[in-house]
């Protein structure tokens, strides 16, 4: 049961995905600020069973240390860069003034890391570990868009407490980055020293991923009415 328990968490990047898509394909929402977050889930899901079964089966396929699909980090890598890049382009598509230039440079400049760093820092392909500097970068530039949604949303004057579905979008985003970012900071660090930990304390980053998924179905849910 135990194994079983852990089986349908370790696979959760996959199957939880699933929720937001039937979600999304059932209430086909025409607000545009929605359309990063459709795109998302499509390339989330292709991009996680990749990860998966990459994770699950390398042995059967026969890989060894050193095989290009031996590792799946560079795919949490590319995960990390569209995720980033498709979230910005949602907290522009709301088009709220606060912060709106500051908001569009941002991107840019997270560009401009990757190639800074991949260049001359950080092998993208690296097998021992994804990079924990692009993930950190991400989560915590992502938690800034959430802070600058929330700080506008509490200064902006409301005639009904109904929330929007970009608010439960930004939700389940806050709750992500916010659990992730110290666990991506030093992951490298727990691998390190402690890697049963580093392995164990994935499981909380699951669990984040499914609450991160919940919301955005209630995004995608709110959007039909």
């Amino acid at each position: 049961m135990k194994n079983l328990l852990q089986d349908i968490l370790d696979w959760s990047e996959v199957w939880v995905l699933l929720i937001p898509l039937i979600f999304m394909l059932r209430w086909k929402t025409q607000l545009p600020y929605l359309k990063p977050i459709r795109i998302y889930i499509w390339v989330s899901l292709f991009l996680n069973i990749a990860i998966n079964i990459i994770w699950r089966f390398k042995d059967n396929f026969g890989l060894v240390e050193g095989d290009f699909f031996w590792s799946n980090n560079f795919i949490y890598n590319i995960v990390s860069i569209l995720r980033f890049l498709l979230f910005s382009w949602f907290f522009i598509l709301l088009g709220q003034p606060f912060l709106s230039r500051v908001k569009k440079i941002i991107p840019l400049l997270f560009v401009i890391f990757l190639i800074i760093n991949f260049l001359f820092f950080e092998d993208f392909f690296y097998t021992w570990s994804f990079s924990g500097k692009l993930l950190s970068l991400e989560t915590g530039l992502l938690l800034l868009y959430c802070l600058q949604y929330y700080f506008f949303v509490l200064n902006e004057e409301h005639s009904s407490d109904k929330r929007p579905p970009s608010f439960w979008v930004v939700t389940g985003l806050s709750i992500y980055v916010v659990i992730n970012f110290p666990i991506f900071l030093f992951y490298r660090a727990f691998i390190k020293q402690f890697e049963n930990f580093a392995v164990n304390i994935w499981d909380i980053t699951n669990i984040s991923f499914i609450l991160f998924c919940l919301f955005i179905s209630k995004a995608f849910y709110e959007s039909k009415h």
